[in-house]
């Protein structure tokens, strides 16, 4: 948050309040009547419930939370104070620690992983009839990059007819749609070209597309007949049909002179699931009207209809809360699961040989380090920082009153310090107690109908009359 008031001649950081978001409040007042129903009416469609969604959502409702504990930020020159409190670090869910972590990842992975080379986008998904092996088997989706790699390594090397010569791949598995449906396929960014041995790059011209679709159905279908989620049967079936449901999309080029496009397009495909901005209302009964990214045009099944293949056309959805929760947390990665892939040049060995080489090249110099300030301790203190400025184009270490530089001093942490911290945030006016919270959303009266006219409704016109 960002206070311009004209009490202050600069902006300045304010630190969020979590009891406002829309998403804590759904998720605070309906998740244990989420978890006590989801055998009976989500584990049909959604598959087992899996224990990393409670763990989650835990330490969800407590990010942002004094409560928790929290770093305390001093004033040097005036000596004025603010806390900033913990975040819980979860992936994909927490909309708040998901950006700071593809912050992150995207700038390491431009200034220490990318070479200054044109980059593609390629984008591979796969048909609604084999989606469903993937949602019940989150193994699967764990071979999908491996497949993407081999299938872009192969053809590479056969332009070049070089079996030596690889490119540099960074892979992810994106399990959601726009409206947060499953929808799992896969998100690469790829040199435009190749890497020799002795590290020379070979760029390529525009390539055609239907060798890469080919070999990426071939690769699929052999992955799910070795797992024998499908039989052959299938694979002949769905090879007769007009539009496999098998596509592959490259036509986004990020020239070797882009540096910020590249790392604007890894945050891209490193995005959250799921966006605040797009949960653009919340009923009283806890309802949530979400809309898509681009208000591109989507269909879905008419409740009126038993015909399941039509349906209304509009740039939006309107969820029950426990749909909602079913369809958000269904994109939670499994613990330790890797969520980034790097392949071929960018793969964790090649850079680690990479590095070493240079470093035996390198003439050895004594270096001296400040044990009050090394070089970690700079970067731990810097890094907030950093990703507060990339976010809101401030910086949250300047102080609000006289724009001196600010520190941090203390950290003081809930365990063995509960009581400390209650008389503190008591003291200074910030204590809440764990039930008053605030409710979701504006009352509205009633519930909203999903009466709906089999053609495409833009979300403006829909809540016009809402």
């Amino acid at each position: 948050m960002v206070d311009t008031s004209e009490n202050h001649d600069i902006p300045f950081y304010h630190r969020r309040n979590p009891f406002e978001s829309p998403l804590w409040n759904v998720v605070d007042r309906y998740y244990d009547e989420f978890e006590r129903v989801y055998p009976e009416r989500y584990e049909k469609t959604y598959g087992y419930w899996r224990p990393v969604i409670g763990d989650v959502i835990g330490k969800y409702l407590l990010c942002g939370d004094l409560r928790e504990g929290f770093a305390r930020v001093r004033c040097e020159d005036c000596g004025k104070e603010h806390f900033v409190a913990f975040s819980c670090k979860q992936r994909l869910f927490c909309p708040s620690c998901a950006q700071k972590r593809i912050l992150e990842l995207a700038t390491h992975t431009q200034e220490e992983v990318c070479e200054k080379v044109p980059h593609r986008q390629f984008v591979f998904t796969i048909p609604k009839r084999l989606r469903i092996f993937f949602r019940y088997d989150r193994e699967l989706l764990k071979e999908l990059p491996k497949l993407a790699w081999e299938l872009v390594r192969e053809i590479y090397q056969v332009v070049v007819k070089r079996e030596d010569a690889i490119p540099g791949m960074i892979a992810t598995v994106q399990t959601f749609g726009e409206l947060a449906h499953f929808h799992p396929h896969v998100h690469t960014v790829v040199t435009d070209g190749v890497f020799t041995p002795d590290g020379t790059f070979i760029p390529f011209l525009e390539m055609a597309v239907e060798p890469f679709l080919k070999l990426w159905e071939n690769k699929v279908f052999a992955l799910l007949l070795k797992k024998e989620k499908i039989t052959q049967d299938v694979v002949d079936q769905m090879r007769r049909w007009r539009h496999s449901g098998f596509s592959v999309h490259k036509k986004v080029l990020i020239t070797e002179d882009d540096p910020k496009g590249l790392e604007n397009l890894i945050q891209y495909i490193a995005r959250c699931p799921f966006s605040l901005s797009r949960m653009i209302k919340i009923t009283d009964n806890g309802q949530v009207i979400y809309k898509t990214e681009h208000g591109g045009c989507h269909k879905f099944p008419d409740p009126a209809s038993d015909d399941l293949k039509g349906g209304v056309a509009r740039n939006f959805q309107i969820f029950d809360p426990l749909d909602f929760l079913a369809e958000i947390t269904q994109h939670i990665p499994e613990p330790r699961a890797h969520t980034i892939r790097y392949f071929g040049w960018y793969s964790n060995k090649k850079r680690g040989c990479r590095k070493k080489q240079i470093a035996s090249q390198d003439e050895v110099e004594e270096v001296v380090i400040n044990d009050d300030d090394t070089p970690y301790r700079k970067l731990c203190r810097s890094r907030w920082s950093a990703l507060i400025r990339k976010v809101y184009e401030i910086n949250p270490l300047k102080c609000p009153d006289c724009g001196g530089e600010m520190k941090f001093i203390a950290f003081i942490e809930k365990e063995d310090q509960e009581d400390i911290i209650e008389k503190i945030l008591k003291h200074c006016n910030l204590w809440i107690e764990p039930k008053a919270r605030v409710s979701p959303g504006a009352p509205s009266g009633e519930d909203v109908d999903f009466i709906l006219e089999p053609t495409y409704i833009p979300i403006d016109e829909f809540l016009a009359n809402f």
